[in-house]
């Protein structure tokens, strides 16, 4: 059981406080304004002077503020931080990266599930021929996750013989890096759930650049220096329960996150609703012109292939 409390003492009080709906005092980076009264935090401790009240870590101060029990304050926690933003990390040695070897006799099989899923043949060989997509010996369509200085640090595998799965490579380490498309001068990111989801919003939303998250997940840790840098980040996860739910608790983690929802279950389904593009696309050119536009909330156009 300690290894369970220990990772959600450490969440940082703040992310606690803002889970709780508190706010941040105008002139006191220390105080915050809750509905107990004022909670000043050092570090990990906490005090309400108010009440005469405080406490250390994240079970004390959610038993405070939401007059929880202790097990009642554990169960909020993990709702609120499944993935705790300053969790201890593991102490074993992570496992290393192991990427399939290409296999190019492989790749016509994978070209061939990637345009029944409506991904035109010529963003498919920019891809390859960019070295962000392969397919292994088993026919798998390999997308690298790169991360600093544009290097490797995983694999999403996708299956695409009879038997169809979702996976990454043995020792892809996620929450270094990810697979991504862009065109230049994006101000605009799009977060999706796996590369496929991503390269079909891509194609629906030229203007943005398109992340997957390699599966859903509310706090990749490599998400805050994205928006330290100002960009407008939307969360596009499936439209279902699970999507629903990880992208509400991304949004009150971070509350300049905002969702865009597929109008189908998810990015892919949309995609392939639409009639295909009929220019070539590769990854680094402009948006072609269109005949229909829509705007997203808060930017000026979106490009959209629209019946």
């Amino acid at each position: 059981m300690r290894d369970r409390f220990g990772p959600l003492r450490k969440i940082p009080l703040t992310a606690v406080l803002q889970a709780c709906g508190a706010r941040p005092d105008r002139y006191d980076q220390a105080k915050w304004h809750t509905a107990e009264g004022t909670v000043s935090i050092t570090g990990t401790k906490f005090m309400n002077w108010q009440r005469s009240q405080g406490g250390g870590g994240a079970i004390d101060l959610a038993m405070h503020v939401n007059h929880l029990a202790f097990s009642a304050a554990v169960r909020w926690l993990e709702r609120q931080f499944p993935i705790p933003p300053s969790a201890s990390p593991d102490r074993a040695a992570p496992r290393r990266l192991s990427l399939p070897p290409p296999d190019p006799n492989q790749l016509p099989a994978v070209t061939r599930y990637l345009q029944q899923r409506a991904i035109p043949k010529a963003l498919i060989h920019s891809l390859v021929e960019s070295g962000e997509l392969y397919a292994d010996g088993r026919a798998n369509a390999v997308f690298l996750l790169r991360g600093k200085e544009n290097q490797p640090v995983g694999a999403e595998l996708r299956g695409t013989g009879p038997v169809r799965w979702l996976g990454l490579a043995p020792g892809s380490r996620k929450n270094l890096g990810y697979f991504s498309l862009q065109n230049p001068g994006v101000t605009v990111i799009v977060l999706c759930e796996s590369a496929i989801d991503a390269i079909s919003c891509f194609l629906l939303h030229t203007t943005c650049w398109a992340i997957s998250t390699a599966g859903a997940r509310p706090n990749a840790r490599w998400l805050p220096a994205l928006l330290a840098q100002g960009y407008l980040v939307y969360c596009g996860f499936d439209a279902d329960d699970t999507g629903e739910n990880l992208a509400r608790q991304m949004m009150a983690h971070y509350p300049v996150i905002r969702r865009l929802r597929p109008c189908l279950h998810d990015w892919n389904d949309v995609l392939r609703s639409r009639p295909q593009p009929t220019l070539p696309l590769s990854l680094r050119i402009n948006p072609s012109p269109l005949s229909q536009t829509q705007k997203l909330p808060g930017e000026k156009k979106i490009l959209l292939h629209l019946p």
